[in-house]
């Protein structure tokens, strides 16, 4: 880690309780000529009084999107300079994102040798003009991203090659360690908060090899920043058979940016179950990664979910460094939503009476979320809310306000929240058998 500890990292360390975070959705994404502003599309840019209502809830951190895509349209800074002292007046200290499943403004993408050059000249122009600003997200999910972006073609640049997600996993790892090396020079103390999707590939038998090169996969970006990727990295022979070249993946070696703090997301549909027999699925269910088909474990009798508390300590004992919970979000019925936050925060509080520093947990999408049933590729109308439902066009919050209330203040999670049936406990939630399935070993 840093030798100088920051002072996110150090304020939290001592805390009795763990820390309620917020988020407000904050995905600017493309889609062919299309982005995609999860910040415009609730009316968030132009209501400054949502971060009093925010404030309300107890939340003292959140994660906010000063995206660079947004900033190139306007580069006036006159959002940004309303915001922060509105946030630092309500006494809300922000993790800065800037860029959240993006590809960058249209002079650039993830496949750009200058990708990470350009972003770290936007992190610099941030950190000197808000240098108190104490952490930092500067690319949120980057292996979601590059999968989605190189592998899967759902978002731009839209391509379905290994060769093209290696390519943009190592230049958005390289977009983060530069652009905190930018930070740093104005504001020493600067938390990295990296963040990604640990959700676990369960297989049948067949596709063992195949889940546990995906289930290894999911560290490399914190591998890459920790500087541990050498030549006897077990997946350093994959990325150079998938066309990476040595000094791209040694660079980080002499350049470590290990992260303060671990930034785990999670949901419902994070797990997968991959099968090869292929002819047992919809069309729509094949995988862009191969020839087999990739479905929600939640959906695959007879598999769980993995949960919060195992991926925690997975993360923990991988590298003994600060995890926090950065995604806490579920479509559907407010009654499920709670039921599961407080599955979380339950499973978190258990994970630190067992030794894990897992030092917040994140109620995500406060202000809801549009269009991920279609992974963000089309405008359908759709909308989920957070903490709060904008439908009306204001703010208005849910029953799920009162549990970050609560839970800001210390006071746990009132019992009858348990008493309400998670459907993802539900025998009746199975959509594919999978009686073959071969649950990885933790």
């Amino acid at each position: 880690m840093n030798q100088q500890q920051p002072a996110l990292t150090a304020h939290v360390s001592g805390a009795r309780l763990p820390e309620v975070w917020g988020g407000v959705e904050c995905t600017l994404n493309r889609a062919g000529d299309r982005y995609f502003d999860q910040m415009e599309l609730p009316g968030h840019l132009r209501r400054p009084a949502d971060l009093e209502q925010i404030a309300e809830l107890g939340i003292r951190r959140l994660r906010l999107g000063l995206l660079w895509e947004r900033h190139e349209l306007d580069p006036s800074w006159r959002w940004a300079d309303r915001v922060l002292p509105d946030l630092q007046r309500l006494g809300i200290a922000p993790i800065a994102g800037l860029v959240h499943h993006g590809s960058g403004p249209r002079h650039t993408s993830l496949l750009d040798a200058g990708f990470p050059e350009k972003l770290a000249g936007y992190a610099a122009a941030v950190a000197e003009r808000y240098p108190w600003i104490d952490a930092y997200t500067p690319v949120n999910e980057p292996h979601t991203t590059a999968r989605f972006s190189g592998m899967y073609g759902i978002w731009y640049p839209h391509r379905m090659d290994h060769h093209s997600f290696i390519t943009a996993l190592l230049l958005q790892m390289k977009a983060t360690v530069l652009s905190m090396q930018a930070v740093r020079l104005v504001n020493p103390r600067a938390a990295l908060v990296q963040t990604d999707d640990f959700g676990f590939v369960h297989s049948t038998f067949t596709l063992n090899s195949t889940a546990e090169l995906m289930n290894e996969r999911r560290f490399l970006p914190f591998d890459l920043l920790c500087g541990t990727v050498d030549r006897h990295h077990s997946l350093y022979q994959w990325m150079i058979d998938s066309g990476a070249a040595e000094c791209d993946i040694l660079w980080f070696a002499d350049h470590p940016c290990p992260p303060d703090i671990i930034g785990i997301n999670y949901y419902a549909t994070s797990d997968r179950f991959i099968d090869h027999r292929t002819w047992l699925y919809p069309e729509d269910r094949r995988s862009a990664e191969g020839n087999f088909v990739d479905v929600e474990a939640v959906r695959a009798e007879p598999l769980s979910l993995r949960g919060f508390g195992r991926i925690v300590e997975e993360v923990w004992q991988r590298y003994r460094t600060p995890v926090a919970i950065t995604e806490v979000h579920l479509g559907g019925e407010v009654d499920q939503q709670i039921r599961w936050a407080a599955e979380a925060w339950l499973e978190l509080e258990q994970v630190r009476k067992r030794g894990a520093r897992c030092i917040a947990m994140t109620f995500w999408a406060l202000l809801g979320s549009y269009y991920w049933n279609s992974l963000v590729t089309a405008e359908n109308g759709h909308y989920e809310p957070g903490v709060f439902d904008v439908s009306s066009g204001l703010p208005v919050p849910t029953p799920l306000a009162e549990l970050v209330h609560e839970l800001s203040r210390g006071r746990g999670i009132p019992d009858h929240v348990f008493r309400c049936p998670a459907w993802w406990r539900d025998p009746g939630r199975f959509c594919f058998a999978c009686e073959e399935a071969a649950e990885l070993a933790a």
